[in-house]
């Protein structure tokens, strides 16, 4: 009887320790929870409510390809295109740009809305999941602003990669900004900058590069060159840089029509080619090498009065820029303007081709002056329209809080300087 005792208590305290530790062991371990998922928006959609598929437009694939490939029939094809062709032509998917399908979630999957994306921003819905429409929109876009500063050791493009900074920041100061003033293959070591820029991103997280200088400062020889943007006609949205004086930092017309080119053939009357026995055969324009597909860029705002193929020339585009100047491209693999456009110093007017009589990829750059054909690099060109009297004051209030904060910017031996006077001062007290 004892022992039937001594066996009852034990399992008694076997059971209380075994409750105590599950009760410790309760007490340390996290609660299982379950956490929504977050709600995802993108293109005005709420994904969360479909099975999303992304793919990008292969070789062979067409609107029709793409909806059989994803159980759609035919009939039912025919009838999206056909209602959607007012607003998009579903011939013109290109191959390599991405698209996505919002898809139903059952069994078949069956596809409710085709996206397509032409662009990084710019996207075309395909709605068929009630009633059948299309329509084109673009994602929202966000500028951020940003400054930096640099001196130079070797290069600016050397510099800024030092800095981590992007290279289209160099291309902006040595060909969009300072481009008649400092000659940025002749940077001395010690020049220095500072420069207020915009970032542009898509949806917030895409990164798509520099999108503006607002203002720069630029160190040259000892010489200070300020440049602050500023538009001077709002109708046509022309903007271009001056000085803290107002006075404008560019001439008319750039350099060259296409960026990072070099010039394989210059304006030449007298030229003799050996495949024409030697005879004279003149070279009214300057040729740049490029590789093919090279955007082509207006060297000066005007109208297009001539966008066409002939001949010789290939597909090409000429430009009136006023009653004594007109340019021509010609060459081109695409023409990305028509007769009647304004286009601006800088828009890309086409692409680099080897189209007409050519033996290599170039745009052959023509120059007119008063109807005649001229070399443009002899040519004592005009500068860029001036601030107006009547926009000059507008400036100058304009760029003041700019300038100040442009020169509350500080070089990085400065804020070293104030940094040691300022640990100086401490170190007396």
């Amino acid at each position: 009887m004892q022992s039937k005792k001594l066996l009852i208590a034990l399992f008694v305290c076997i059971s209380l320790s075994s409750c105590k530790e599950k009760t410790e062991r309760d007490d340390l371990e996290p609660l299982q929870t379950y956490v929504e998922p977050k709600d995802v928006y993108e293109f005005g959609f709420k994904l969360n409510d479909y099975i999303v598929k992304r793919d990008t437009i292969r070789k062979g694939d067409s609107f029709g390809v793409i909806m059989e490939r994803n159980n759609v029939g035919y009939p039912k094809i025919f009838h999206i295109a056909e209602k959607a062709k007012e607003s998009f032509n579903i011939r013109n998917l290109q191959v390599g740009k991405p698209y996505t399908l919002l898809c139903a979630k059952d069994s078949l999957q069956t596809p409710k809305c085709f996206i397509y994306q032409p662009s990084m921003e710019e996207y075309v819905v395909l709605n068929f999941q009630d009633s059948i429409h299309a329509y084109t929109s673009k994602k929202p876009i966000t500028y951020v602003e940003k400054s930096a500063t640099g001196v130079i050791d070797s290069n600016i493009s050397e510099t800024l990669e030092q800095l981590g900074l992007s290279p289209r920041l160099a291309y902006k100061m040595a060909d969009e900004i300072y481009a008649w003033t400092i000659d940025f293959r002749r940077l001395q070591k010690g020049d220095r900058f500072k420069v207020i820029y915009t970032d542009k991103y898509i949806d917030d997280t895409i990164y798509t590069g520099v999108h503006n200088i607002k203002a720069a400062y630029f160190e040259h020889k000892n010489e200070p060159f300020y440049a602050f943007q500023f538009e001077t006609d709002s109708i046509k949205h022309i903007r271009d840089y001056f000085n803290e004086e107002a006075k404008n930092l560019r001439r008319a017309f750039l350099k060259m029509p296409v960026q990072f080119s070099r010039i394989s053939s210059r304006y030449n009357l007298n030229r003799r080619i050996a495949y024409y026995g030697y005879k004279v055969r003149p070279h009214k324009g300057t040729d740049f090498a490029a590789p093919v597909n090279t955007p082509i860029m207006a060297t000066a705002n005007g109208t297009v009065i001539e966008s066409a193929y002939k001949g010789g020339n290939g597909n090409y585009v000429k430009i009136r820029h006023n009653a004594t100047y007109s340019t021509q491209y010609l060459h081109m693999s695409k023409r990305k303007v028509k007769v009647g456009d304004f286009v601006k110093q800088g828009d890309i007017i086409g692409l680099v081709g080897m189209t007409g009589n050519t033996g290599g990829p170039h745009v052959c750059y023509r120059f007119w002056k008063n109807g005649a054909q001229v070399d443009p690099f002899r040519e004592k060109l005009p500068e860029a329209e001036p601030i107006s009297d009547a926009l000059k004051g507008k400036y100058l209030n304009y760029i003041a809080p700019i300038k100040l904060q442009l020169d509350n910017i500080l070089f990085e031996d400065q804020t070293i300087e104030i940094a040691s006077k300022a640990d100086l001062i401490s170190a007396v007290k």
